[in-house]
């Protein structure tokens, strides 16, 4: 009896444990179950990297009370946290709270198809009705205010319809309503006078490829009329802020999607978004001079005020029914404490998402800094450092926050990691215009103390010939076969005509003096390609392809060398294959020379000043070019218009050839994959 009892009480602790493990084990996939998505930013170079969640779904919201919604097209959120939705398919506005309590109904028997809808400070209720034709205005207790029609202004167009769909209001009350199909841009009413007619605003336009320019310009009366019509694209939707400024989205308008714009109708992002959907259903404003960007099928861009990306999180419903998914968004919301509220009209329901503990820290910063707390707005930034060090915007806005602080020193440091290239040229402008002030008077007298030197030198030299021995040497060591030939190219930069007959007829063709002037270039381009200025530097920190660079070089080298040989041989050209590599790599010594001026000014100036070094590579590459179409004309002794062939030819084959060597590796790793099947086969078989 006592070991039943015993057994008893370990078989108890044995399903107790279990119980224990399983609850643990459900307790971690319901945490999961919360964030069925990833959360994406972009770093300095522009990827899309993930990091931490943004954005937790925290619930759903499918009714108020025990009203259920149908194919619900637009929602609004007071500063209170009241909930206004345009339940179109029912034909009336729920006005409910977050968690899920009914207050009222509007606009029942009075609407029709509700498609937009928005709250003044003062509760009146701003319904854009598609097939009523009109805005309707309704207080708190559903009492119509006022209606607006279509504008008889001549203006707003005779055969234009008057289908509202979106609205937002400023305080002035004027209404800004997104049409259907209305490609003239937002109408824009005042309440004056029961409705007046302002005019089309933030229109979008419409772009024309160089091909239409052209059909447009040979092609008949008649012939135009049958093209497609090329008509700027209708806003999807708009939001407004509290400083009056509007925002709206446009589905196939690329970077132009999201657009900020003033009173004057002019957009304020500058260039565009770079990271945009292509299919944008809303938008709306944050606490924080930020902007929220959803897309029909569920993915929420969270962007700064100047439009550069912070997150893009959610996604589409794949069936599983999971929270945080949707599958038609319409509208998007954010109440005062930054929780997200989607609405989809295909699930009829609101997925609400909440800040995570690191986009508090970020929204936080960007208070902070944007109220002009530079030094208060470091403390959350290191925190989201801490969290993630790779977040660039945070290392973005502390070297901002630094500069701010004038310690340019630091804002340097953060600009760099941040690959923030205004940030940084602003910040070493300020640390170079202090060198300057500091050292500018020892700087001129070296200059001037190097001057005197030289002229002393000089003067000594002609006097009692100090320096003729050094001369001597220097003299005898030109002599040298390999240093003349080096030395020779010099004289073919400078008189490649010329410099071109002593490579043809002079014996001035070699092998190794144009090896070492090929070295020395890739040396160079190395050097200038990972050391450069970092405002001029186009790879990636830290990532060194030294050996692939040399071997592209040598390659490519090889294949001009042999095809214009080649094809010289062909057009009976003068130029042996030694002559053809001398000239080339000769050519090469533009390069040589002056690509060190031009790698010195990449770590003197600044980005308003970069056009210096762009100038100087345009006449450096400008003359290698000449240097080369010379040398082919002159050495094989063409006329203008066989150079010209010989050109072209030579191009073509080397296209040819790696044509062809692509061809040959594909094959070949085909064999080898086949190979490598026949050979895993036969071992399987044999075991």
């Amino acid at each position: 009896m006592k070991k039943n009892k015993n057994l008893f009480k370990i078989v108890s602790v044995l399903l107790l444990a279990f119980v224990i493990t399983l609850s643990t084990g459900l307790n971690s996939v319901s945490v999961s179950a919360n964030t069925p998505y990833r959360t994406f930013t972009n770093d300095g170079y522009g990827r899309t990297m993930e990091t931490q969640t943004a954005y937790l779904a925290q619930k759903t919201l499918i009714k108020f009370g025990n009203e259920f919604m149908s194919n619900p097209s637009d929602m609004y959120i007071t500063s209170d946290g009241t909930i206004y939705v345009a339940d179109t398919g029912h034909g009336r506005i729920l006005v409910g709270t977050a968690d899920g309590k009914l207050l009222n109904i509007i606009g029942k028997g009075k609407l029709k198809t509700p498609m937009g809808v928005f709250v003044t400070s003062d509760k009146k209720i701003y319904v854009a009705d598609k097939d009523g034709k009109a805005v309707f205005v309704f207080d708190q207790n559903g009492k119509v205010l006022n209606k607006y029609t279509k504008p008889d202004s001549p203006l707003y167009g005779e055969g234009l319809d008057f289908l509202p769909q979106k609205i937002v209001v400023n305080d002035a009350g004027v209404m800004y309503i997104v049409c259907q199909s209305n490609t003239n841009g937002i109408v824009e009413i005042s309440p004056e006078e029961g409705g007046t007619f302002l005019g089309y605003f933030g229109t979008n336009y419409a772009s024309v490829s160089l091909q239409t320019i052209i059909y447009r310009a040979i092609l008949t009366d008649e012939q135009r009329a049958k093209m497609v019509s090329n008509m700027p694209s209708t806003p999807d939707n708009l939001s407004i802020d509290t400083k009056g400024l509007i925002y709206t989205v446009t589905r196939g308008d690329e970077n132009m999607s999201l657009k900020r714009l003033n009173i004057a109708g002019t957009n304020l992002i500058k260039g565009g978004v770079s990271d945009y959907d292509e299919s944008p259903a809303a938008v709306t404003t944050g606490n924080h001079d930020n902007i929220y960007v959803a897309s029909s099928q569920g993915y929420i861009y969270e962007y700064n005020k100047q439009g550069e990306l912070l997150y893009v999180f959610g996604g589409t419903d794949d069936g599983t029914q999971r929270v945080g998914l949707s599958t038609q968004v319409t509208s998007i919301q954010v109440d005062s404490k930054d929780n997200i509220y989607v609405l989809d009209s295909d699930k009829k329901q609101i997925q609400v998402y909440e800040p995570s503990e690191f986009t508090q820290l970020l929204h936080k910063a960007l208070y902070l800094y944007s109220k002009g707390h530079y030094t208060e707005s470091k403390k959350p930034l290191q925190q989201v450092l801490q969290m993630n060090s790779m977040f660039d915007y945070a290392n973005k806005a502390m070297g901002r926050a630094y500069f701010q602080e004038e310690n340019y020193d630091m804002a340097l440091k953060y600009a760099r990691l941040a690959k923030d290239y205004e940030g940084y040229s602003d910040a070493f402008w300020e640390i170079r215009n202090e060198w300057l002030k500091d050292n500018i008077v020892a700087a001129l007298v070296i200059i001037v103390a190097l001057w005197a030197a030289f002229k002393i030198v000089k003067s000594l030299d002609k006097k009692k010939g100090i320096l003729a021995k050094p001369k001597a040497a220097i003299a005898n060591f030109k002599q040298k076969t390999f240093v003349a030939n080096v030395c020779y190219s010099k004289y073919f930069m400078k008189h490649p005509i010329d410099g071109s007959y002593g490579i043809a007829r002079e014996g001035r063709a070699s092998w190794s003096a144009p090896s070492f002037i090929l070295l020395v270039f890739m040396i160079e381009y190395v050097i200038n390609k990972y050391l450069c200025g970092f405002l001029q530097k186009t790879v990636r920190e830290g990532r060194y392809e030294i050996f692939s660079d040399i071997g592209k070089i040598v390659i490519v080298m090889a294949a001009i060398t042999l095809c214009n040989y080649l094809v010289c041989t062909i057009n009976e050209g003068e130029g042996t294959i030694k002559k053809i590599y001398t000239y080339f790599c000769y050519s090469l010594l533009p390069y040589v020379v002056y690509i060190p001026f031009s790698f010195i000014l990449t770590h003197i100036l600044t980005t308003n000043e970069q056009f210096l070094i762009t100038l100087l590579q345009y006449v450096i590459y400008g003359w290698v070019i000449v240097l080369v179409i010379l040398g082919i004309k002159e050495v094989n002794n063409y006329t203008a218009k066989e150079t010209a062939k010989v050109i072209c030819i030579t191009i073509f084959t080397i296209l040819i050839m790696a044509l062809l060597i692509f061809i040959i590796y594909v094959l070949w790793a085909q064999v080898f994959e086949f190979i490598s099947a026949v050979f895993g086969e036969v071992v399987y078989r044999f075991g």
